[in-house]
């Protein structure tokens, strides 16, 4: 069943759990990221980058298709909009909602782009998320938790000026390869899930550490971007089962395992297993 990722987060928000965001970038990923979901019974989402998907048409349907036929409810959100045509064109693509980052630009532009894609969105009934704050990249140093936090009354103000339907915030995370675990800031997000009236969602989970994940999606994150453990779980399965080489032949189906498992545990982690 095809639905906004926004539904299944208001939900989430509801029940104190999180609904995992699965980084998809093609049909194998995505029958796996559905696989799992289905065998979890999970709620799931799933995110791509513009970048990594030349005919993004193509590929929305691909992943509507699959979605429609799913045994669980689907989001589908573009990740990380950069222009407002990469939006339109996720839009016409049949994406379920968009995220419009607009977070490396002043509190005030980052308002005016976002609030035109908003606009624009909700007339077609597409959901949007925005993000404040700035999660950057975590390779080759050690997130120490002290810069690019999100300020709860500027992102009150943000949600109300916007009037976008999901916040990504900075509390500590940031994206890619830690030297590491992060600290996360959770007074923080105390007060921004006690603030904030839309579902709050976090960036760069991967190799954030179970226990921070868990207790994250217990104080109020919705949604848990996951890519770089999923690509690492796929990869490292396909390397274990060819260490001769004759694993080679069974390239794909390993690939899926692998990335079909590291999902898989991403759902129970977030507390969405048994929630569809």
């Amino acid at each position: 069943m095809l639905i906004s990722m926004i539904e299944l987060m208001k939900k989430a928000r509801e029940g104190h759990y999180c609904v995992p965001a699965i980084a998809v970038e093609n049909e194998h990923s995505v029958r796996a990221a559905i696989k799992a979901a289905e065998e979890k019974r999970s709620p799931l989402i799933m995110i791509s980058l513009f970048k990594v998907n030349p005919d993004i048409c193509y590929f929305g349907r691909i992943v509507t298709d699959l979605a429609i036929r799913a045994g669980v409810p689907v989001a589908m959100c573009q990740d990380h909009g950069g222009t407002y045509e990469e939006a339109i064109w996720a839009i016409r693509a049949g994406f379920t909602d968009v995220m419009a980052d607009r977070s490396t630009l002043s509190f005030e532009e980052n308002i005016a782009q976002v609030s035109e894609i908003v606009r624009i969105a909700h007339a077609v009934g597409v959901g949007v998320e925005a993000e404040l704050g700035h999660v950057g990249i975590a390779t080759n140093y050690e997130v120490d938790g002290t810069s690019g936090f999100t300020v709860p009354a500027e992102a009150v103000e943000y949600v109300e000026r916007t009037g976008v339907d999901a916040l990504a915030v900075a509390i500590g995370t940031a994206h890619g390869v830690y030297k590491g675990v992060p600290k996360l800031q959770f007074e923080l997000l105390r007060e921004l899930r006690e603030k904030v009236p839309v579902p709050l969602v976090l960036h760069g989970g991967s190799g954030t550490g179970e226990e921070n994940l868990k207790r994250a999606c217990r104080m109020g994150i919705c949604k848990l971007n996951i890519s770089n453990d999923l690509k690492r779980g796929a990869i490292g399965n396909l390397n274990e089962n060819c260490k001769d080489g004759m694993g080679a032949y069974a390239m794909y189906p390993l690939l899926f395992e692998g990335y079909k498992n590291v999902a898989a545990g991403y759902m129970d982690l977030c507390g969405s297993a048994g929630k569809a």
